[in-house]
């Protein structure tokens, strides 16, 4: 589902629904997370980046008014080119994968945490990273206000 979202936001031409395809991409990236224990990972994913991060996107494209792309003649040699560099990449990811012992191991289970996560990483961030989460509330608030006066259209 991820991948044929993440796909679907290349190719909509309408930015409205290409931006709810990250939407549905982004949430089942969530539940990739949830389905290797990582809850908190995967509920920051719903709340950060499907909920706040995606209605900032809607936001904008709507107050930008942006239409759908036009149709224009596909360039045979660019597709060419970009499908022979994906086979080189995906053969040489292939050949490190198989030359690498690692990765043909499995992975040992993970053991149960009894460590509280959301209470160490809220505290971690309040504590140690504090200024940084503020500078950057502040840089997403301006990122917003600058948006909406470009945005604004004169009187005629």
């Amino acid at each position: 589902m991820t991948l044929i979202f993440g796909a679907a936001v290349i190719i909509n031409r309408n930015p409205v629904a290409s931006a709810l395809s990250l939407v549905v991409s982004f949430l089942g990236l969530a539940a990739l997370f949830v389905s290797l224990d990582a809850y908190f990972v995967g509920i920051i994913q719903v709340l950060v980046y499907a909920g706040a991060v995606m209605v900032l996107f809607l936001f904008i494209i709507m107050l930008l008014n942006l239409q759908a792309e036009k149709r224009r003649p596909i360039n045979r040699i660019a597709v060419g080119g970009g499908l022979g560099v994906a086979l080189i990449l995906f053969i040489q990811i292939a050949f490190a994968i198989r030359h690498f012992e690692p990765a043909q191991r499995n992975f040992p289970p993970l053991s149960a945490s009894t460590i509280d996560d959301v209470r160490n990483i809220g505290a971690l961030l309040f504590r140690n990273y504090n200024l940084p989460f503020q500078i950057v509330g502040v840089l997403v608030l301006v990122a917003t206000i600058g948006v909406v006066l470009l945005s604004k259209r004169e009187p005629r």
